[in-house]
């Protein structure tokens, strides 16, 4: 493909190698060449600054943990997103909830869609006690055979659109507009909420110090590589500095 680093070829082998790994990637070769890119433009880094290793992977580690670094996350940070994101420290917080599906096909017009969606909807602000009857009727899930009911779900057992959504809702309450996910688009009603509990603070104070310390060097990678490719040579494929895909 013709690719260099800072005058090093990357040649179609290596690629070949390398895309094995990736095979789950939205874009494997060009996931592949990234990876490349990367791993080329830290062993070259390395290489500057007298770092050895037994093997590449060992001298990208000693690179980064001795580039990127970070202080741990102290008390008052850790208190504050305690504070910020209770429900990610709830436990136990579950709703008992239905929906109605309106599924996106080839042959529906999605102006089609939610035109029966909205509508539906309307009907159900009118009387809401047809959920069940409306759900068997028109709902593409089939939960719709049992009135549209999904059963108790907790946090992390929905695509995160469709959870937000659930935990926002009030019992009974209808949302304003039907819901779009990639399976189409919901009418959604919680029937019932089982409140959580909330845990101390001192349990899991460890926890938010890891997380916040893990975010905050992985922040610091990114811009070490925003550096790391701002400044090479890199030919054969576009990469611009901080906007560059490999460093997104």
């Amino acid at each position: 493909m013709g690719i260099s680093v800072n005058g090093v070829d990357i040649d179609d082998q290596q690629i070949e190698q390398e895309l094995p790994h990736h095979a789950a990637a939205a874009n494997p070769l060009k996931q592949s060449v990234h990876e490349l890119i990367l791993r080329t433009l830290l062993l070259q880094e390395a290489a500057s600054l007298g770092i050895e290793g037994a093997d590449d992977e060992e001298r990208i580690e000693a690179l980064l943990a001795r580039e990127v670094r970070v202080p741990p996350a102290d008390d008052a940070a850790c208190a504050l997103h305690y504070r910020n994101h209770p429900q990610r420290y709830t436990h136990g917080e579950m709703v008992e909830a239905r929906h109605i599906l309106f599924q996106v096909t080839p042959t529906v017009p999605l102006e089609m869609l939610r035109e029966t969606a909205e509508g539906i909807l309307a009907a159900l602000r009118e009387d809401p006690e047809r959920f069940d009857e409306l759900a068997r009727t028109y709902s593409n899930c089939p939960s719709g055979a049992v009135g549209g009911s999904l059963g108790q779900l907790g946090r992390g057992q929905c695509v995160p659109e469709f959870e937000k959504l659930l935990f926002r809702l009030r019992p009974g309450e209808l949302p304003e507009r039907p819901l779009e996910t990639r399976f189409g688009l919901h009418i959604v009603q919680v029937v019932r909420r089982i409140e959580g509990r909330l845990l101390p603070f001192e349990a899991v104070r460890r926890e938010i110090a890891d997380y916040l310390t893990t975010a905050a060097w992985q922040r610091g990678l990114h811009q070490y590589l925003q550096i790391l490719v701002g400044r090479a040579d890199i030919a054969g494929i576009s990469l611009d500095g901080a906007d560059s895909p490999l460093v997104q």
